[in-house]
Formats: C-alpha cells, structure tokens, sequence
C-alpha cells in the first residue's frame, strides 16, 4: 500500500466513518525497542485545538495500552481498509499483556517517521502523535445521563490530545 505525506490541511476524513466504519488503532510505545502495544478505539475526534492539529483518543484504566500511554510522549492512530476488520477486532479483545496479539492478527508494525511509536504497514492511514494534554473523565460533569450507561464498571476514560506531528496515507485522504 503507498501511502505519502499528508499536509494536515489537505487531510480529508469523513468523522463518523473512519472511527466507527473503518477501523482504527491507538498504538504507543517505541518501536525501536520493540516495547509497544496497540488497541482497537473506536471513539475519539481529529480537529484544531490551540491552534494545533489534534487527535484525541480515550483509553480506560484497564487497558494495557494505558501503561504505553502514560509512559511514553508520543503515540500513531492508524486506519485501515475494510478487510482488517477481523484483524482489528482480535485487536480489540485480546490483551498484549498475555502475548504478540499484533503478530496474531496478521499486521505488520513500521517505523514512524516523527515519533517512536510505530504505525502499520497495512493501514492506509496513519497519523504520528506527540501527547499535550491528558484528562480524567469525572462523572460529575456529564450533562447527559444516558453517558454513564457506557460505565457499568465505574471505569472511566482517561482522555489524550495528541498534535498532529505527521500524517501518512492513501490518496483516498488527501483533498
């Protein structure tokens, strides 16, 4: 798959369909050292925060992507075509903790041009992070009572900015 740079004001998304259609991965940690791991997230926004270009992504205590987040600066969401969606579900099910998960589910870690955590080699998509602000959920704050149907554990989210340092991808993305 080629996939070129991205100026990000010619990245072209379609919000809803790239998080709940398409697939993505959070991935954090460093390639270089082989100390990472990746989750399937299917919430989160792209945009213009602080007059920057911004991913944000949520991740919940349990998870064991939480670990590379906290201690790692920087992190990549990749997406991927339709037929990874297998692939990406094992993802999103399977802990790394117990195993290569990545290795079982066919994908093909790469080399971030901009930050340590690595992207895909399948994804057609992939955008290179670098952390600027994190936040707890507090539950006190949700305005809509319908939201704490998606808590049933008490574990909420912790959020992440990540600006945009890279962007790699398909023709499909570029305006």
């Amino acid at each position: 798959m080629t996939r070129n740079s991205i100026p990000f004001d010619q990245l072209m998304i379609k919000a809803h369909d790239i998080w709940i259609k398409q697939g993505m991965l959070l991935t954090a940690g460093d390639f270089a050292s082989g100390r990472f791991n990746t989750m399937a997230i299917g919430w989160g926004s792209i945009g213009m925060m602080w007059k920057q270009p911004f991913v944000q992504v949520v991740v919940r205590p349990s998870r064991y992507t939480r670990e590379f987040m906290e201690q790692y600066v920087t992190f990549t969401v990749s997406a991927f075509p339709p037929e990874f969606k297998r692939a990406l579900m094992l993802l999103g099910t399977k802990s790394g903790r117990n195993g290569d998960k990545i290795a079982e589910a066919g994908l093909t870690p790469v080399a971030s041009s901009e930050v340590a955590a690595p992207g895909f080699a399948e994804a057609n998509l992939i955008l290179e992070c670098r952390k600027i602000y994190w936040d707890d959920m507090a539950p006190a704050s949700f305005l809509d009572p319908d939201i704490e149907a998606n808590y049933p554990h008490k574990d909420y989210h912790r959020i992440y900015f990540g600006r945009i340092v890279a962007v790699f991808g398909t023709d499909f993305y570029r305006v």
